[in-house]
């Protein structure tokens, strides 16, 4: 899978060998679907760049503030002996449960 980034939204793409065609969504929206197709990775990219400009005029129209993709918050179950494990980590280190995981998934991602 690949991804488009556009004026703050991601979206995925993926190939149909069936269709023969390219298609995907924005990732992250809770409550808007917003999807685009393509024949080529050059209409592709066109067609999610409009998709996203369309609905941000929608919005507008509208009057509403339009959804933001990945709002910050989610929720993160773990073992009750992980959790406990981790706030003595994030304590002896000075830092909130929230600090270390977020430096945690910071060190993760620029890794990969």
């Amino acid at each position: 899978m690949g991804l488009f980034r556009y004026k703050g939204y991601t979206g995925s793409v993926e190939y149909s060998e069936d269709e023969r065609s390219f298609f995907g969504k924005v990732l992250g929206l809770r409550r808007d679907g917003i999807i685009f197709e393509g024949d080529s990775a050059s209409a592709i990219q066109k067609d999610f760049e409009e998709a996203i400009d369309q609905y941000l005029e929608h919005c507008k129209e509208l009057g509403v503030t339009p959804e933001k993709p990945y709002n910050g918050k989610f929720v993160l179950r773990m073992s009750s002996d992980l959790h406990g494990k981790a706030a003595e980590v994030a304590m002896s280190q000075g830092k909130s449960m929230n600090e270390f995981i977020n430096d945690a998934i910071r060190s993760a991602v620029a890794a990969h």
